[in-house]
């Protein structure tokens, strides 16, 4: 018999060479790295050198990770300046060494990973137990002696360092290194249409999408017809001919293709080879991370080399802005780059660069060490994995704009050292900017994975830290265990806990000035009561760390709404991107948008799937509608006295079908015991998995042709064949259990999960025989399922319908309506319209007096059939049923198991290969991956922007929009884009302009819609034609004339609250009125929106 698997382990348990992975901590990483480079993490022991603010980000961000073991090496003592970034220090730890203060804070990240100390010198016996060295902070000639050991033993080198506002990152990861994967994105595939018998063979794909693929790229086929010789073989090299073709191999001694088959890229192994320090350092190889910069690599190269030698000089690095150490510095970078051979030796130096290294050199600021800090983090990580492209080998980084754009605003005096927390930042900005941060009023909406990041960098820069500052936070999630792994303010003993209590107490503990009030409270006009024109108007700006479009969407309006600065950052594995806001100078975020996501046609997920995507999709919808929607809609019917009544009013056939549903789920199918629930899960079993199939192979044979002579099942259509249930089938008896349980779940039944028990039952239940039904009509395609009801798509009368009624619809139930039309053309897409087959024996009625006499037609028949045949509310007091709403990350739930179970039996049918649990997890759950080394680099740039805001930076050039790939590298910065100017008369106006309309006169009184249309036409000579608020339309050129006689003077508020439906709310001080106008010409003119102040 068979054993129910047991409650997943919570720790890791190791069986001699084994490591089981901790998937409920780790399974946001899992999908950036996957469970082969996770193994390699956990076999590899890194030694990070240098506890100050980068080497701690660095340590932070791979215990997060989860190597094998992290031992801390400084033989330094905690001063004042590490405070400013060094976030695991406190003012009671200077004099202390850094390293052994640090460990048991670092240690407390992740129970899988020991954390130790050492504080000797770096010996070779001592480093030859590692498998990676990180060295930050470390004097060049230092750097060498380790480097030359490390490349000599087989050791992987990452030396990191930051100097105020440059970065300084190189990579040695031996002369053979094995990488496994380049880039890190899911292996593409593609379906053939054809292969030439030629040398070389041509490869034609189906035209439904381009194949992606790249020369050089390595493939395998299967499934070809004909041309077996293709199949199983090994990878092939192709190059790429067109968006449809590529070319393989010799073919012209293969087979006949016939048809059919499917191409896949495959990841082949390849070695790269570094060159050591010392050989890199006089020959070096750069990326470049911003192309704008281009030549300063090569500048930067020779600049902290000089570094290095003014510090062994001195024993210091030069003093902020002072002349003299910036001349000195010069001077070594000139005698650099004299000695340096052809390939790096600097045509002339860019002394405007190196001096202000020198200017900011003694500074140490948060945002660079997280940026700087992330990417050496994820180099160790690639380095232990063999997953990703290397860093090759040298990279460097400035972000000099966020200097003052007054370039005589800071001078010696200003960056003197003054013995506090925020020293090394003052060395580089001076103090004025300091008080400023302090004063900073700031909101941060999110606490998850970005918002941590963030308030870590706000405590350790000081925003909100002085007299008057303040920084909110609002989330209204609760910890998980998934969140440990990457949103690093949290600890295990957190979870359930909210998210924003604990991160804004965990930010007091790195710096207890800072004063942040945390809210459980989700962003939306919801909640625009306690975020109302008061708490936004006293703030200095927004900093977003959400994870969906919607609540950006939103937030982004409210700050254009109220004309405050954003900053937007978000990730996406090891993708990363940041944009700013600021108020008349840039766009917004709303102002250029995602292609929306591509859809799944409906008669591929009905009928046609061939990608296991398709199939996870069907049972995502399976299980919307078999445990929930069921269990809503009868919940509605027993609480809801106009149910029914609002059901009959549905289009077509629905009302019948929403009360058959109400009908099956209290009457026809209701369990009464658990077994009841059992054979329900096994009847639909057989429907979906048996029945269904052969109805539809009854209806297009194997064998059938299409009018054109073709195979109907060939190219993307897959023909499926039924399964049989077979009791000893893991599978099988997975989507009972799961089934089951979950039905008795939406009934309030007690489960089980005795398999064995289960398994005797379902001997004693009956399926009857399946006969396929002739007439049965299924579509081929969704063009056909459209053409098979009337079309909205190409007719603009028919849109405008839709777009009318839904507008008018959502207005009766006070919900938000929308003008987009091309998106409500793409969402009708997705809309199943049942085929409709006109019924003998529809009376229709010629004259009312007909009407009066005629009985209930057929319809209304069966609809008061229903009606008389479902229970009273009143019978049913006191039963309800219990919709479940879909929780991927809790195993226990039989969620999951019912996805995959589902999944990969209609996979099954299909011949499509299964996904195991992981990967569906992934696709069912729409699980965004997520790697803490992006998160902390982003966040790094974000900062630097937030140094730019506040400091009221003016020039457009001044802020950098940026995106990265970590996984490539790849990084792009860019000046972000001026908004969009329009115009009306000889006034330009962008999305940041409005009118300004106070509606209390006076006199005390509000102002009319009649003088409202008059100060147009008198202040601005402007005529509106139409006037809107939100989506309640207050006033067109066509309204009926009592109507607008009865309107012209009515309050504007009154007449907002009567088309509305609802009273203004006392937080609601002004208005946001929407526009259509004409000039003096009569021509019609865009012009901007209304703010109209009544209070």
């Amino acid at each position: 018999m068979f054993k129910v698997p047991s409650e997943p382990n919570d720790g890791m348990q190791k069986q001699g060479s084994e490591t089981d992975i901790d998937e409920g901590l780790y399974s946001r990483q899992l999908y950036v790295l996957g469970h082969e480079a996770m193994k390699h993490l956990q076999t590899s022991s890194v030694l990070v050198s240098g506890l100050r603010g980068l080497g701690v980000e660095i340590a932070k961000n791979i215990i997060l990770g989860g190597v094998k073991a992290v031992t801390l090496h400084d033989q330094g003592t905690a001063q004042w300046a590490d405070l400013s970034s060094q976030f695991y220090l406190r003012e009671e730890d200077i004099g202390k060494n850094r390293a052994e203060v640090s460990q048991p804070r670092l240690a407390e990240l992740n129970s899988y990973v020991p954390v130790t100390t050492y504080t000797g010198a770096l010996v070779e016996d001592f480093l030859s137990g590692f498998q990676v060295v990180v060295l930050t902070n470390t004097p060049l000639e230092h750097q060498l002696q380790v480097g030359e050991f490390c490349h000599s033993h087989g050791i992987k080198l990452v030396v990191a360092d930051t100097r105020g506002l440059f970065g300084q990152l190189f990579c040695d990861f031996g002369e053979e290194m094995i990488l496994t994967d380049s880039n890190g994105e899911q292996p593409l595939s593609a379906m053939v249409s054809m292969v030439t018998k030629d040398s070389p063979g041509v490869v034609t794909c189906l035209d439904e999408a381009r194949h992606g693929f790249e020369s050089g790229d390595f493939v395998s086929f299967t499934e070809v017809q004909g041309m077996n010789e293709l199949n199983g073989t090994c990878p092939i090299e192709i190059k790429v001919l067109g968006p449809y073709t590529f070319s393989i191999c010799d073919t012209s001694s293969f087979s006949e293709y016939i048809r059919g088959g499917i191409v896949s890229q495959v990841k082949v192994p390849k070695k790269i080879s570094f060159k050591s320090l010392l050989a890199s350092l006089a020959e070096p190889d750069f990326v470049i991370t911003d192309f704008a910069k281009y030549s300063r690599a090569g500048q930067l190269h020779i600049g902290f080399q000089a570094l290095h030698h003014f510090c062994a000089q001195h024993g210091r690095s030069p003093r902020p802005h002072n002349e003299e150490d910036a001349t000195e510095l010069m001077a070594f970078a000139q005698h650099v780059n004299a000695q340096a051979l052809p390939a790096l030796q600097q045509d002339s130096l860019d002394e405007d660069l190196i001096r202000k290294l020198s200017y900011v050199a003694a500074g140490d600021l948060a945002p660079i060490n997280a940026f700087i800090g992330g990417l050496a983090a994820q180099e160790v990580l690639k380095a232990c994995s063999g997953k990703f492209m290397p860093i090759m080998q040298w990279l460097y980084f400035d972000a000099l704009e966020c200097l003052p754009e007054d370039k005589e605003a800071l001078t010696e005096d200003k960056c003197l050292p003054c013995q506090n927390r925020y020293d090394g930042q003052v060395a580089v900005f001076g103090s004025a900017l300091q008080e400023k941060l302090g004063r900073q009023k700031y909101f941060l909406v999110g606490a998850g994975a970005i918002g941590c990041e963030l308030l870590k960098n706000f405590a350790m820069i000081g925003l909100g830290c002085g007299e008057d500052g303040a920084i909110t936070v609002t989330d209204m999630d609760t910890i998980e265990k998934s969140n440990l792994n990457r949103q690093f303010l949290f600890r295990p003993w957190d979870v359930t806990k909210l998210k924003s209590d604990t991160a804004a107490a965990a930010a007091h503990q790195i710096n207890p000035y800072i004063q942040v009030l945390s809210h459980p409270n989700r962003v939306g006009p919801d909640t625009e009561h306690i975020y109302d024109d008061s708490f936004f108007q006293n703030l200095d700006g927004i900093a977003n760390a959400l994870d969906n479009v919607d609540t950006r969407l939103y937030m982004d309006r409210r700050c254009v709404y109220y004309r405050k600065p954003l900053l937007e950052s978000g990730t996406l594995g090891t993708k990363g991107n940041v944009q700013v806001v600021i108020p008349f100078l840039t766009e917004s975020y709303s102002s250029s948008q995602d292609p929306p996501e591509k859809s799944i046609p409906i008669c591929t997920l009905k009928n046609f799937p061939n990608a296991i995507e398709h199939t996870l999709q069907w049972a995502r919808d399976e299980f919307e509608g078999l445990f929930k929607q069921p269990a809503e809609n009868v919940n509605q019917y027993l609480t809801d006295s106009k149910f029914v009544e609002r059901a009959l009013c549905l289009a077509g056939t629905q009302p019948l079908e929403m009360l058959e549903a109400v009908q099956r789920s209290l009457l026809l199918q209701r369990p009464e015991t658990w077994a009841d629930c059992v054979t329900w899960a096994y009847h639909h079993w057989h429907t979906q998995y048996s029945n269904n199939i052969r109805q539809l192979l009854h209806n297009f044979p194997p064998d059938q042709l299409t009018s054109s002579g073709a195979l109907f099942w060939s190219g993307p259509k897959r023909c499926p064949h039924p399964l049989i249930f077979d009791v000893n089938n893991p599978l099988h008896l997975d989507y009972v259990m799961a089934a089951a349980n979950l039905f008795a779940q939406t009934y309030g039944l007690m489960g089980s999960q005795d398999r064995a028990a289960v398994a005797v039952l379902l001997q004693s239940v009956h399926i009857p025989e399946f006969i396929p039904k002739s007439g049965v009509k299924i579509h081929v395609s969704d063009q056909e399922l459209q053409n098979a009801s009337a079309s909205v798509d190409d007719n603009p009368l028919h849109l405008d319908y839709v777009m009318a009624a839904a507008n008018l619809f959502a207005q009766t139930y006070g919900l938000m309506g929308s003008q987009d039309r091309a998106a409500v053309a793409v969402l009708l897409q997705s809309v199943h319209i049942p085929e409709f087959i006109p019924k003998s024996g529809v009376k229709i009625h010629v004259s009312d007096q007909e009407l009066q006499n005629a009985s209930a037609s057929v319809d209304d028949s069966r609809l008061q059939e229903l009606r008389a045949m479902l229970p009273s509310p009143e019978k049913l007091r006191g039963f309800k049923m219990y919709p479940i709403n879909f929780e991927k990350d809790d195993n226990t739930n039989f969620h999951m198991d019912f996805i995959v179970a589902a999944s990969n039996l209609r996979a099954e049918n299909y011949n499509i290969p299964p996904a195991d649990r992981h990967k569906s997890k992934l696709i069912a759950g729409k699980i965004i991956p997520a790697i803490a080394t992006t998160t902390a680099a982003i966040v790094g740039l974000v900062c630097l922007e937030l140094y730019k805001v506040v400091q009221g930076h003016q020039q457009l050039e001044s802020y950098k929009n940026s995106f990265m790939n970590l996984a490539l590298p790849f990084f792009s910065f860019s000046e972000p884009l001026a908004p969009p100017r329009h115009q009306y008369y000889n006034q330009e106006w962008t999305l940041w302009d409005r009118f300004e309309v106070r509606g209390l006169q006076p006199n005390g009184e509000e102002m009319t819609l009649r003088q409202f249309l008059d100060y147009f036409k008198k202040e601005h000579k402007l005529e509106i034609t139409m006037l809107s608020q939100g989506i309640s339309m207050l006033y067109s050129f066509f309204m009926p004339a009592t109507k607008l006689r009865e309107r012209l003077d009515q309050p504007m508020t009154e007449i907002v609250s009567h088309m509305s439906k609802r009273k203004l709310g006392h937080h609601v001080r002004a208005l946001v009125l929407e526009l259509c106008c004409n000039d003096e010409s009569g021509e019609d003119v865009e012009v901007p929106y209304v703010r109209y102040t009544f209070r």
